[in-house]
């Protein structure tokens, strides 16, 4: 039982955690945008280092020349920024790590856990081809691998090989890991990996392993994409003579529908959500139970969640994105917003549409009437304009509420307006003594009015739109109609 003498076993983990120096990091390649995984990966990464003290590093694994863009680097970085992701160290990017790279090659070639290897890409395809047709796993068969007694090819003229690592032939390559359970794959089906092109250049998997071991990263938590990786890097890490860091592969996440996430789901970049008017705790909220529990609580901060982070609780089934569920919990944090953040997000989205704010309520005051049946600050805003505009009712419905019967009602309204104290709670009963005078119902009166003063039919309620509009524009607004 935990007490002052028996702390328990999360004060021992804590402990045990904090002399180990937790070292997360998050490597995305900027080939495209921050995706809901890529994020959510780097959510569980900084939420485990800032939960133990440790440390949490951005690395932008940027070797694919070819695909990767300045434009995908900055749309990851903004998208960190917006989620409020900060890194203790980096951004590292591996194309600035070149000499890096290219020395410990050198050196495994030195030792001989590394070798060079003439075959040409066509001739390996080849021995591919040799193998399935013989029913076997096509793999490179280790023409130049060095052995002892072993007479190698001769080395064809003009021709520059690439560097493979001289993976072990026998045994086996295990690992417990966190999210998985224990994993174990034998040497023989791992051929010998290129670590670098003809031009010198290395390959994606070794420059993950010499970045983690000069990293000094003790927990690799990423996607169950990376798990075939894994064995190999493993391997390479073991030649360098490293520690070999903790392994976690996160399930990836996937649509309601049971299918791989993609574009007709909904979004799939981080940035698209702040575009539809999605803030970032309630993001943050949403991806960390995706995949992840504490008991059966749903809404919880940052805070909260970097005290209750573990590994143990990261479950191995792929998460089902739930767009209901995310709005759910965005309704909960535009509630708890500040109203004045909330009108710097809505004030852009109501300019782009044309609104003029002069003469018109205060955007905070219209914010608080509005945000606790929003899902969305995009739905603040549709419904905050009717504020900024002139009315342009329907003339149908116009014709169809505002009849020659009802104007003595509207008219006595008028009169009334002129000397009511404008507050909401002097307004609501002056309706209800026109209602009276009048022998008619609420809609009868408010249908009129909405359509004369915002030129729509919903809003909310009556005497607090009347009262947000200013007296003087809601009698401006009725002399037009008597």
């Amino acid at each position: 039982m935990a007490g002052p003498g028996n702390p328990g076993p999360a004060w021992f983990l804590l402990a045990i955690m904090t002399a180990t120096q937790v070292r997360t990091r998050f490597a995305p390649s900027p080939t495209g945008y921050l995706h809901l995984g890529g994020a959510r990966t780097a959510l569980f990464s900084w939420a485990y280092a800032r939960r133990f003290g440790g440390t949490f590093v951005l690395r932008i694994e940027d070797t694919d020349v070819e695909r990767s863009t300045p434009e995908a680097v900055q749309a990851i970085i903004e998208g960190m920024q917006w989620l409020g992701l900060e890194h203790d160290e980096g951004p590292f990017y591996q194309m600035k790590r070149m000499d890096r790279y290219r020395e410990v090659i050198a050196q495994m070639l030195e030792q001989g856990t590394a070798y060079y290897c003439y075959c040409t890409p066509e001739e390996v395809e080849a021995m591919r081809e040799r193998q399935r047709a013989a029913g076997e796993k096509p793999r490179y068969d280790g023409t130049w691998r060095p052995e002892p007694g072993k007479t190698l090819p001769a080395i064809p003229e003009g021709r520059k090989p690439v560097v493979r690592f001289k993976n072990p032939q026998d045994g086996e390559v295990s690992w417990n890991d966190v999210v998985k359970g224990p994993i174990t794959i034998s040497n023989r089906e791992l051929d010998d990996l290129v670590i670098a092109r003809p031009d010198g250049t290395p390959t994606y998997n070794f420059c993950v392993v010499v970045d983690d071991w000069d990293m000094k990263i003790t927990h690799v938590i990423r996607g169950d994409d990376h798990v075939n990786n894994t064995p190999r890097q493993i391997n390479i890490l073991k030649a360098l003579g490293g520690t070999l860091p903790e392994y976690g592969h996160v399930p990836m996440i996937l649509g309601a529908d049971g299918e791989k996430l993609s574009k007709r789901h909904g979004a799939v970049s981080v940035m698209d959500y702040p575009a539809q008017g999605y803030l970032p705790e309630a993001m943050l909220n949403y991806l960390a139970r995706l995949g992840w529990s504490h008991g059966d609580d749903e809404i919880f901060s940052m805070q909260q969640f970097c005290a209750w982070f573990d590994l143990d609780h990261l479950t191995k089934a792929p998460a089902q994105f739930n767009p209901e569920k995310l709005n759910w919990l965005n309704n909960h944090y535009i509630k708890l917003a500040d109203n004045a953040r909330l009108a710097g997000l809505v004030r852009p989205l109501l300019e782009a549409q044309g609104a003029v704010f002069e003469g018109a309520p205060d955007l905070a005051a219209v914010i608080a009437l509005l945000k606790d049946r929003a899902n969305t600050v995009n739905e603040i805003a549709a419904a905050a304009l009717m504020f900024y505009r002139q009315p342009a009712p329907d003339a149908a419905l116009v014709a169809q509420h505002i009849t020659e019967a009802i104007k003595p009602a509207l008219a006595d309204f008028a009169q009334r307006v002129a000397t009511v104290e404008w507050t909401k709670e002097a307004i609501a009963p002056m309706i209800k003594e026109v209602l009276a005078a009048h022998g008619i119902k609420m809609p009868q009166l408010a249908m009129p009015l909405r359509l004369i003063v915002a030129g729509q039919l919903q809003t909310p309620a009556i005497d607090a739109v009347l009262q947000l509009f200013g007296r003087e524009a809601v009698q401006a607004r009725l002399s037009g109609y008597l």
